[in-house]
């Protein structure tokens, strides 16, 4: 098991463009084996390489009963026009949320650990944390997509409601 440090929101990895992974290898099975124990220490619902200071294109979600997904390379082939406007946070920038608007539904290509290109369609929660790890990759965090931040008491009153 190796849990891995995060960055913080200062660090410059996240303020720029990642390239795509080019070697798929036991390094490549090491950062997945890595993101997914680092995941679940900081209790998080997904995470990519750039969030513990690696510049390449790999990202784990928890899809919870359907398990980890993991994406490589990812690239959104087509997004719904019906957007939906919901709460998001990051391990990057811990306590600080805010309201971002996202595609309900999204189609994505990735690459499996060993090269394969995949192609899949997320909706809802599936397709916002894929978009916010892509939006990562861009080196571009969920706050400058932000119409409302939301303070400690909007928060409560955000999570008795659900």
């Amino acid at each position: 098991m190796t849990i891995k440090q995060l960055v913080t929101s200062k660090h410059p990895i996240l303020n720029k463009s990642i390239p795509d992974v080019t070697k798929f290898d036991e390094n490549l099975e090491q950062l997945l084996l890595d993101l997914e124990d680092t995941m679940y220490d900081v209790e998080a619902s997904a995470i990519c390489a750039p969030q513990i200071g690696v510049a390449q294109k790999v990202a784990m979600i928890d899809m919870e009963m359907d398990g980890l997904l993991q994406l490589i390379n990812p690239q959104i082939i087509s997004e719904s026009d019906t957007k939906v406007t919901d709460l998001e946070g990051s391990i990057s920038i811990p306590n600080v949320y805010g309201e971002v608007e996202r595609s309900k539904m999204i189609v994505v290509k990735s690459n499996d650990k060993k090269g394969n290109e995949v192609e899949m369609t997320a909706y809802d929660d599936i397709a916002r944390m894929i978009l916010h790890m892509i939006d990562h990759f861009e080196g571009r965090l969920f706050t400058e997509r932000v119409e409302k931040f939301l303070s400690e008491s909007e928060m409560e009153a955000y999570f008795d409601n659900e």
